[in-house]
């Protein structure tokens, strides 16, 4: 998953960019008069940073495979769909029931980052040995 990972990685921080400035510019009006402008950018926010973990994620297969940085990744961009996106779906429609989705995707990214800990904590204790 190396390489797809940064390409992953590079896609969701260009959506990230793109949609955070269309909801900043064109969306504003309606973000604002909607009171949703906070959880809009709450979704651009986590994107973004789990955008960047993608890329560091596959840069780190690229220098040492490991199956828990492929889960890691995986559960990012898996995040980054439940999360985010249901945070912009629910900003726009006011569709209450999305807010249900929304955790699935911050458990995601839990068990993600808890998957790099873990491989960091194995790594360090095999270059200590």
């Amino acid at each position: 998953m190396d390489k797809r990972f940064v390409a992953l990685g590079a896609a969701f921080a260009f959506l990230g960019v793109l949609i955070g400035a269309f909801g900043a510019h064109a969306l504003q009006a309606t973000l604002e008069t909607n009171g949703t402008r906070a959880t809009y950018e709450t979704g651009v926010q986590y994107q973004l940073i789990h955008a960047v973990g993608l890329l560091f994620l596959g840069l780190m297969q690229m220098r040492e495979p490991s199956r828990k940085l492929e889960w890691a990744g995986k559960l990012m961009a898996a995040g980054i769909l439940l999360f985010s996106f249901s945070l912009y779906t629910l900003a726009l429609t006011g569709i209450r029931v999305l807010g249900a989705v929304t955790p699935f995707g911050g458990l995601c990214f839990l068990v993600a980052w808890v998957l790099v800990l873990s491989w960091a904590l194995e790594s360090t204790k095999d270059s200590t040995s």
